[in-house]
């Protein structure tokens, strides 16, 4: 849900919507089913946020079907086989969405956000908790980026490098990756996702 000027709502969706793309071609051409069930679950995401940000989405999708998608993400990430890092992380990014789901106009639960924001004049604390939280992570995930590319690189497995081309060129995959054989990548897919949730509840 984006309530922000239209050019931002097309370009959060085109942000969202190409890195899920992305994630999903990273699902398609990974390694093994460890590296390819979290960039499916991150494909899923983004698309279904890529749909949320788009102008108009809120009135012409009810809110309820967000709920329910985002809520049946999250029970992925949680039952999800990956690091427990990454698995709380992606759970929390979906309940994000539900929560914005239940803001939408028209939904049983925008009367209650209407009212936290009523009440103290300001954000409803999960709002300001979940915006603290992305922040955080986006400004950490980003400046990572360079030294999970240097470490893949060192491993022999290029950070430019296509999901799947590190294995089919011989080059091992860093470890403690879950079999991800291009590991900046996926960081950086990570964070454009949680950059893009951090605008959406920022323009709530």
């Amino acid at each position: 849900m984006h309530e922000g000027p239209v050019v931002v709502g097309w370009l959060l969706a085109a942000l969202c919507g190409g890195t899920g793309l992305y994630c999903l071609h990273r699902a398609r051409a990974g390694p093994g089913p460890v590296a390819r069930r979290p960039a499916a679950l991150e494909g899923a995401m983004g698309l279904g946020m890529a749909v949320m940000a788009v102008p108009g989405a809120g009135t012409a999708i009810p809110g309820q079907t967000y709920v329910l998608a985002f809520g049946a993400l999250a029970v992925w990430a949680i039952v999800l086989r990956t690091r427990p890092v990454h698995r709380a992380h992606h759970a929390v990014e979906a309940l994000a969405m539900v929560w914005m789901a239940a803001a939408m106009p028209g939904h049983a639960g925008a009367a209650g956000h209407g009212a936290a924001h009523g009440a103290g004049g300001g954000l409803p604390v999960p709002t300001g908790m979940l915006i603290a939280y992305f922040a955080l992570y986006v400004l950490v995930s980003g400046a990572r980026i360079p030294a999970v590319a240097q470490v893949a690189q060192m491993a022999g497995s290029p950070a430019p490098a296509v999901a799947g081309a590190g294995a089919a060129g011989g080059g091992s995959t860093p470890p403690g990756y879950g079999g991800e054989p291009s590991p900046a990548v996926a960081v950086a897919c990570r964070t454009a996702l949680s950059l893009g949730m951090l605008v959406m509840l920022v323009s709530m």
